[in-house]
């Protein structure tokens, strides 16, 4: 009996999935739960599990077609029903299972020796000539039968280059190829005086090419000499590129060699903002300019590449447009002095009950969205035709770049969250984001999202706002900028904020309080302690 599967709504409002990868053949076992293949929605990638056990008998969608819910995927039945299946291994044609290869088994005796074989029990009665498993005779052990050689004795005296003892003796070196050489000439000369005539001739000859493919193999060996001295050159390690701890902790976790990256810092240091640039143009350029731009010669179809709008991509396009042209947006922008929250996240990194846990800037800005947006309910809301929804608990989404493309996963019910519990919180987010893992549930359910546009060193933008919510914050660079303090002018580490809202929900005086507040929070972090 088989059982067909079909492509189920993994999410709430699924219409259609991209079958990325099978993790199953065709005859198959599979249990109850066992991850059968990878699909891609419009909002992440999840894993289907198999809710029949049996042999996969067959699948119905090859990789990368794109098939709407409720569309046939595989089928999975008993072995039994499967018309490739394997024959049975107690019956007579299969391999006995401790028998040797090239041995004949029970099938191939005649009926006189299938009666007598097998410490004198019979096996042809009641049985239709099928060999039960164990009925038959045991399988002899392995036994390597020895191959006998024609040793022709050429010289009876003491081998050469051994001494009496059996020692090698001393002797002047030799190349391999005179090596060969003279033992091709010596051993045609042996052989005609041993008056073996025209064998000697013909032997003399094989000789001969014996060592032209000798000399052929030599260079071969030469050549991939030279190639193992040229990698074992290659592979000296190179001088390390000067970097700060921050800077090559960051250069871990992105997979960047420093000594890739162009230095600008004083004395040769790779600073920070070094990392992002290049890591930045390896997204853009993957294969470089040089490889990139084609020729004005080639074929017009090849100078140009054309990208299907499916799954992410297509969802995004679709949301933004839908938000840019029915929320009505407003823009403000602010500079803060964010040096004490530097100072703060610096003592935050050392402290023991932070450890093993990555704390950034983005951990205190997360933290002053949730206040501010305490003291500013009504950014923290949804518009609807009817009403205006303010929700009383923080669902902060996180625009995360992935190779998938934009997703804002959100962290839920972030107020209740601690400054550590949150720090962790963002961790997961954005590694599950990276690894292209972020489930449905994580992108649903959103109420107000930050996006960090400094971490590619971008000072500032203007967001749009995530659908059914009705406030994005653009979280800038920090960098340091002349300062005036006191009338002084002083380094301070600088950044700029920017703030998208609609302008349905939240008015000009509200957004500028709202960001106001955020801003209050980056210069003075201990006021999260009231």
């Amino acid at each position: 009996m088989s059982q067909v599967f079909t492509l189920p709504d993994v999410g709430e409002g699924l219409t259609e999935a991209e079958i990325l990868s099978w993790k199953v053949a065709e005859g198959q076992t599979v249990t109850v739960n066992q991850v059968i293949c990878e699909i891609e929605t419009a909002k992440s990638v999840v894993e289907l599990p198999s809710p029949f056990a049996g042999t996969v008998l067959n699948i119905m969608v090859s990789e990368g077609a794109t098939v709407e819910v409720g569309t046939p995927i595989i089928t999975v039945g008993d072995s039994e029903s499967d018309p490739s299946g394997t024959p049975d291994p107690g019956y007579a044609g299969s391999a006995p299972k401790d028998g040797v290869e090239g041995e004949p088994g029970p099938e191939h005796l005649t009926p006189r020796e299938e009666s007598t074989s097998g410490s004198g029990r019979s096996m042809d009665s009641g049985d239709s000539g099928k060999a039960l498993v164990g009925a038959g005779p045991k399988a002899d052990p392995v036994r390597r039968r020895q191959r006998t050689r024609t040793a022709m004795r050429i010289d009876a005296e003491q081998p050469q280059g051994l001494d009496e003892q059996g020692k090698p003796a001393a002797q002047e070196q030799e190349s391999p190829k005179a090596g060969a050489a003279r033992m091709a000439a010596g051993l045609a000369d042996r052989l005609s005086k041993s008056g073996l005539g025209t064998a000697a001739q013909d032997l003399a000859d094989r000789a001969g090419k014996f060592k032209d493919r000798g000399e052929t193999w030599l260079r071969s060996l030469d050549d991939t000499a030279a190639q193992q001295q040229g990698a074992a050159q290659a592979s000296i390690p190179r001088r390390p590129s000067m970097a700060k701890p921050p800077v090559r902790k960051a250069a871990k976790e992105m997979g960047i060699d420093l000594a890739n990256v162009t230095a600008t810092g004083e004395g040769g240091q790779v600073t920070k903002r070094d990392l992002l640039a290049y890591a930045a143009h390896l997204r853009e350029v993957e294969d470089g300019p040089d490889t990139f731009w084609t020729s004005t010669n080639a074929p017009a179809r090849s100078r140009e590449e054309r990208i299907p709008v499916k799954g992410v991509r297509k969802l995004t396009a679709q949301n933004m447009v839908r938000s840019a042209f029915s929320a009505p947006h407003v823009s403000i922008f602010v500079d803060v002095d964010a040096s004490r929250t530097m100072e703060f996240v610096k003592r935050l990194k050392t402290s023991p009950h932070f450890e093993g846990v990555k704390v950034t800037p983005l951990l205190i800005l997360a933290k002053a969205v949730i206040w501010a947006a305490a003291r500013n309910p009504q950014v923290n809301a949804t518009w609807t035709d009817s009403e205006i929804i303010i929700k009383r608990y923080m669902n902060l989404g996180i625009a995360a770049a992935t190779p998938r493309g934009l997703l804002v996963p959100n962290i839920k019910d972030a107020q209740d969250l601690n400054l550590r519990e949150l720090a962790i919180a963002l961790n997961e987010l954005a590694q599950t984001a990276r690894q292209g893992r972020t489930q449905p549930g994580d992108m649903q359910g959103g109420t107000l999202s930050i996006t960090n546009i400094g971490a590619l060193g971008i000072d500032t933008g203007t967001p749009i706002i995530n659908p059914g919510e009705v406030a994005i914050v653009a979280f800038g660079t920090i960098k340091q900028k002349p300062w005036v303090v006191d009338g002084d002018v002083i380094p301070r580490w600088i950044t700029t904020l920017g703030g998208s809202f609609d302008h349905r929900v939240v008015d000009g005086d509200l957004s500028a309080r709202f960001m106001a507040d955020v801003a209050r929070i980056l210069e003075e972090p201990a006021l999260l302690l009231d």
